[in-house]
């Protein structure tokens, strides 16, 4: 390594487990709900997988399904999460505590516009792929920043996964997903001297009867 670059740092961003509202393909967004059984035995799994992983740090949305997700991870890893709103999911206004066949049926032209991956909509005062793409990948720069050459767990949500998938990949918005995004899967990218990587993507090895990918494409 040159006396000029940085070490790699390798984040490892997971999904909150299962609520009972992603078992039912509704819309959480900001909208505060908790873990189900199911994603609790999911955030125990995910601690015992990663308690061997060189983690140093680790990060989480407060919204409480990613909180408690990362509570349990911390449990393994003997650390405290740092609270991070930044890294919420995204807003989905009306959309918000409906399912995903309810808003088409309310709502059909934002539906086709949220479904098109119009990097624009905004859901009636929510938030566009293109807001949330600045604040997610903005605090996700500063954590790697902030851990040049260590492991970091991030907890996260999935549309937040969404965007940061684009963005290390270099993907636009609107382009269909090509990539799993399960309840307490696990996903490492890095960054070494400026340039973002995934490593692994969607592991779920740790899951014994598997995860959710509820969301659309």
């Amino acid at each position: 390594m040159s006396d000029d670059q940085k070490p790699c740092t390798r984040l490892c961003i997971v999904r909150h487990g299962e609520t009972e509202w992603n078992a039912e393909r509704r819309i959480q967004g900001q909208i505060d709900i908790g873990l189900n059984d199911t994603g609790r035995r999911q955030a125990m799994a995910a601690g015992r997988w990663l308690a061997p992983a060189g983690i140093t740090a680790l990060y989480a949305s407060d919204l409480r399904r990613a909180w408690d997700t990362a509570a349990e991870i911390g449990r393994c890893l003997g650390m405290q999460a740092v609270s991070t709103p930044e890294l919420r999911e995204r807003r989905y206004g009306v959309f918000e505590g409906l399912t995903y066949v309810e808003a088409a049926r309310r709502y059909p032209e934002g539906y086709a516009a949220f479904e098109g991956r119009n990097a624009d909509y905004d859901f009636e005062n929510g938030e566009s792929l293109k807001a949330m793409f600045a604040r997610v990948t903005g605090k996700l720069s500063e954590i790697a920043a902030r851990h040049p050459g260590q492991n970091v767990a991030v907890v996260v949500h999935g549309g937040v996964l969404d965007v940061i998938n684009r963005f290390v990949r270099g993907n636009p918005l609107e382009m269909p997903r090509d990539f799993l995004i399960p309840n307490a899967g696990i996903n490492w990218i890095s960054v070494c001297d400026g340039r973002w990587a995934v490593d692994s993507w969607g592991e779920t090895g740790h899951l014994a009867d598997g995860a959710l990918d509820e969301l659309p494409s």
